[in-house]
């Protein structure tokens, strides 16, 4: 098959990407054989995941529109992934016009895309960099001249946690961060969590961990309120996905943990 001409040169689509399978489930058209191969086999495994992969999409947006109504003017999407309809810049300046946001993956496709629609936006820029190297990542141009003192960042960690193992020390990236956006600036995490159905959590683990060069690691509500540590959680607290400040309440429905996904929103005091 030919390589269409948006693949950067070395680029693996022979190997499933976590990015590309979560464009594949938004419905996206960036992702490759082997990305929708995977993605089929975790939705036989669990049929819901376009379902969960939508009210992620929806809390990211409630969530920007809610910093950007506070005022919020900066971005730091980390671990932006692939561009798709309602990405962070266009949410925040339909409430704050002269919104920046800086974004951040390591998948050169995301990268390269992300470059490509935004070339001719002066408010955007993009990085291609490591999350769990916050040394590197704190020290980009880009990154510095967001996070200059004066004005709060909103700093968005969405889907991504998940894919940062134990060892690799996600509580300690999250403090990195913490600690490098001025006071009044807020966090926004949302986190994979299998405690609904720990059966169904561990045959995905276990799928990505074989076909992907991410391998999934969910956590419980313990796990993700404790990445809020030195933050101002705000309510409703860590919830479920569709329980965050849903646009209409009855939407939620009578089973939210189905959704497997848990959300929160911290203000750094």
């Amino acid at each position: 098959m030919r390589r269409p001409q948006w693949v950067p040169p070395g680029t693996d689509v022979e190997t499933a990407n976590a990015a590309r399978v979560y464009d594949f489930y938004l419905g996206g058209s960036h992702n490759f054989k082997a990305d929708r191969d995977m993605a089929r086999q975790a939705m036989a495994l669990w049929p819901d995941l376009p379902v969960i992969m939508r009210a992620n999409r929806a809390f990211l947006r409630r969530a920007v529109q809610h910093l950007a109504a506070l005022g919020i003017t900066r971005f730091l999407d980390v671990g932006a992934g692939i561009p798709t309809y309602g990405a962070v810049h266009e949410v925040a300046r339909a409430v704050q016009p002269q919104a920046r946001v800086v974004y951040v993956d390591l998948d050169p496709i995301a990268v390269a895309h992300s470059r490509l629609l935004l070339r001719d936006d002066p408010l955007s820029a993009v990085v291609m960099a490591d999350m769990t190297d916050t040394g590197d990542l704190l020290t980009r141009p880009e990154v510095t001249a967001l996070l200059a003192p004066g004005e709060p960042v909103g700093v968005l960690l969405v889907a991504m946690l998940h894919f940062v193992t134990d060892a690799e020390d996600p509580g300690k990236i999250v403090a990195a961060l913490r600690d490098a956006v001025p006071p009044g600036s807020h966090l926004v995490l949302s986190h994979a969590s299998g405690e609904s159905r720990p059966e169904q959590a561990d045959s995905l683990a276990e799928l990505y961990a074989r076909c992907t060069t991410t391998p999934l690691v969910m956590r419980t509500v313990k796990d993700v309120a404790a990445f809020f540590d030195g933050w101002d959680l705000l309510p409703p607290g860590v919830v479920w996905l569709p329980e965050w400040r849903p646009e209409e309440p009855e939407s939620v429905g009578p089973h939210p943990e189905r959704i497997s996904g848990l959300a929160g929103v911290g203000r750094r005091p």
